[in-house]
C-alpha cells in the first residue's frame, strides 16, 4: 500500500511551498520518524518525516514550487529499495517515479502534516457521490462516470469533481492565485549567473516594499552612553552565566527599556487598523535575527511579563532555531514592536524599515569609543547611536522623540530597569 505525501498547509494565506532539500533519495528505504525533506514557505522552513516504513518514491525536485495539497512523493510499504541507505540524498525527476503514483492527490486538511493524508484507491463515481458533489458536477458539465472517487470507500468529493475537469472552484473557497512572476527586462551578459530568489527572500522584499508604500515612515536618532551597562556586564557576566546558563547580553536591557517606555508613549506599541488605532496592554517583542537565508523576526510572546533572564533565554532559543531553520509559523507570527541590531555587523547608523502592521522599530548599532563633552571636560565614552523608525500617521515627532529619550535615560541608568544579575 502506498502512503501519499502532499504539500501541507503551513499557515493561513500560504498557497504554495517549495522543496528546500531532500534528505532521502528516490527508491531509498525509509523508516517511521526519519527526516524525508525540508519544505520552505515564505515565512518558515518545515521538516517532514516519514510516518510509515517503506520505499520512497519522489515526484518533485529540490527548488520546485508546489501548490498546497499537491502530491510530492509516496511511501510504498510493499516496495523494494533500489538505492542503498548510505547513498547521498538527492532529488530526482518525476519521470523516475512509478506511473501509479502520479494520480492527483486530495489536498490535506489545514494543519495536517504532508504524510498524514493516506493514499486511497481510485473508485468509479458509482461507488457514491454526495449531493454537493453531484450538484457541482451537474452545473459544471462533468461526466460523473469519468470521476475517480478519493473519499471514504471511494466516495466522490467536490474536490474530485473540480480535479476531474472544467469545474471552476467556488469563489468562496478559492485559494488566492500566486502572483505572476515579473517580466524580466535585463539583458544578460557572459559572466552573469541567474539564481531564483528563495520564497523567504521574496517575502522579505514584498514586506519591505509594502512598508514603504503603506506607512509614512520617519526616523529619529539619539545616542546612548553604554558605559553603565558595560560595567554591569563586566562585573556580573561570569556569575550570571553560571547561574542561569545564558549570557548577560545587551538585548535584555534594551527590551526592558522599551517595555518601560511604552507606558509613557503607548502609541509606539500600537497599530493602525483602517480608521482605528489598536492600543495594547501587552508586548509581543520581535527580535530581528540575521541568517544565511535572510532576515527573520521571531517573536517573544508576552515579553512584558518576562524577566531579563527569561528574555535572554528565549532570545537564545529563537536565535538557535533561526540559525538551524527550525522556526515555526507561530514563532514568526504577530509582534507589536521590533528591535534590530545592525551593530552585530559593524553598522554605526541605519534607518530600519517598519515590520507592518507595527508602528515602530528600534535600531541598535555598534558601540564605539567617542570623545564626549561631560561637565565641561572631554572624555572618551562607549557610545551607541539609536534609531527609531516610526509610522508618522500614528506617532507624532514629539512621541517618537519622547520614547527614544526615555529609552536612552533607562539605558544610562539601568538600575531603574529592575534587572536580575
Amino acid at each position: 500500500m502506498k502512503k501519499n505525501i502532499v504539500a501541507p498547509s503551513v499557515g493561513e494565506s500560504i498557497t504554495e511551498v517549495s522543496i528546500l532539500k531532500w534528505h532521502k533519495k528516490n527508491g531509498q528505504a525509509v523508516k517511521t520518524g526519519e527526516l524525508l525533506l525540508e519544505i520552505e514557505s515564505d515565512k518558515a522552513t518545515v521538516e517532514i518525516v516519514a510516518e510509515t516504513n517503506g520505499v520512497l518514491q519522489t515526484l518533485k525536485n529540490e527548488g520546485d514550487r508546489i501548490p498546497i495539497g499537491e502530491l510530492i512523493a509516496t511511501i510504498d510499504d510493499a516496495g523494494t529499495a533500489t538505492v542503498a541507505d548510505s547513498a547521498p540524498a538527492a532529488a530526482t525527476t518525476a519521470k523516475a517515479a512509478a506511473p501509479a503514483a502520479t494520480a492527483p492527490a486530495a489536498a490535506a486538511p489545514a494543519g495536517v502534516p504532508m504524510s498524514a493524508a493516506p493514499a486511497r484507491a481510485a473508485a468509479p463515481a458509482s461507488a457514491g457521490m454526495g449531493p454537493a458533489a453531484r450538484k457541482l458536477a451537474t452545473e459544471s458539465g462533468v461526466d460523473t462516470n469519468q470521476i475517480n472517487g478519493t473519499g471514504r470507500d471511494g466516495r466522490v468529493t467536490k474536490g474530485d469533481v473540480i480535479q476531474a475537469g472544467s469545474a471552476p472552484r467556488p469563489a468562496t473557497t478559492a485559494a488566492p492565485a500566486p502572483a505572476a512572476a515579473p517580466v524580466s527586462t535585463y539583458q544578460e551578459r557572459p559572466g552573469d549567473k541567474r539564481v531564483p530568489m528563495s520564497m523567504l527572500r521574496q517575502r522579505i522584499a514584498q514586506r519591505l516594499v509594502e512598508a514603504q508604500h503603506t506607512a509614512a515612515i520617519l526616523t529619529t536618532f539619539n545616542e546612548v552612553d553604554m558605559g553603565p551597562i558595560m560595567e554591569i556586564r563586566a562585573k556580573n557576566k561570569d556569575a550570571f552565566k553560571a547561574k542561569n546558563g545564558v549570557n548577560l547580553g545587551f538585548m535584555g536591557f534594551f527590551a526592558k527599556a522599551c517595555i518601560a517606555a511604552f507606558k509613557t508613549v503607548p502609541e509606539v506599541n500600537a497599530s493602525i487598523d483602517g480608521r482605528d488605532t489598536i492600543y495594547r496592554d501587552y508586548v509581543d517583542m520581535g527580535i530581528a535575527v540575521g541568517t544565511d537565508r535572510g532576515l527573520v523576526v521571531p517573536v517573544l510572546r508576552e515579553a512584558h511579563l518576562m524577566s531579563n533572564i527569561a528574555i535572554e533565554k528565549k532570545i537564545g532559543e529563537l536565535a538557535l532555531k533561526a540559525r538551524d531553520g527550525k522556526l515555526s509559523i507561530a514563532d514568526l507570527t504577530g509582534g507589536t514592536f521590533t528591535i534590530t541590531n545592525g551593530g552585530t555587523y559593524g553598522s554605526l547608523m541605519s534607518t530600519p524599515i517598519l515590520n507592518p502592521p507595527q508602528a515602530a522599530i528600534l535600531g541598535m548599532h555598534k558601540i564605539q569609543d567617542r570623545p564626549m563633552a561631560i561637565d565641561g571636560k572631554v572624555v572618551i565614552r562607549p557610545m551607541m547611536y539609536l534609531a527609531l523608525s516610526y509610522d508618522h500617521r500614528l506617532i507624532d515627532g514629539k512621541g517618537a522623540v519622547t520614547f527614544l529619550v526615555t529609552v536612552k535615560d533607562l539605558l544610562e541608568h539601568p538600575e531603574k530597569l529592575g534587572m536580575e544579575y
